[in-house]
């Protein structure tokens, strides 16, 4: 391609071409320093996988704003501060999402599993299998904070 030209569908690959869906990403920790994973509930895309919960920004809102509104009605929890952590573009079949990764230490209430999701405080290595493929750059994350060498997950 020349200087200065356009690039067309032919020279962009389809994921350069689809727009990012910005998606809020609750990273829970616990004061063990655990982790909570929840599984995706049946009837969604990668049913069964395991994930860090959130969810699709809504019109006008902010992450912090989509964040709480998603673990309320996934979880059933109210949470305290949000620490935006890192952020990550990832292509799936179906979508190519911007997943904005927020550490959070405070909630309050009981969780529920509103979706009919399993949940699961980890450490690493992950002991849950599947794990959604957007969930593998947070352990690395997670591997690279803590010192951890090795896998970051048991099965894959």
């Amino acid at each position: 391609m020349s200087a200065g030209a356009q690039p067309t569908p032919a020279t962009v690959d389809a994921a350069t071409l689809r727009r990012p869906v910005d998606v809020a990403v609750g990273v829970l920790i616990n004061a063990d320093g655990e982790f909570l994973l929840t599984s995706r509930p049946a009837g969604k895309v990668y049913a069964g996988y395991w994930e860090f919960p959130g969810g699709k920004l809504e019109a006008g809102e902010s992450v912090e704003e989509a964040l709480r509104r998603e673990l309320f009605e996934e979880l059933g929890i109210e949470i305290g501060a949000v620490h935006p952590w890192q952020v990550e573009i990832v292509d799936y079949e179906h979508a190519r999402v911007r997943l904005h990764f927020c550490k959070v230490f405070e909630w309050t209430g009981a969780f529920q599993m509103r979706e009919r999701q399993a949940m699961a405080w980890q450490r690493l290595p992950v002991r849950v299998a599947p794990v959604l493929p957007g969930t593998l750059p947070v352990l690395a994350w997670f591997a690279a904070e803590r010192g951890f060498s090795g896998a970051t997950t048991l099965q894959q």
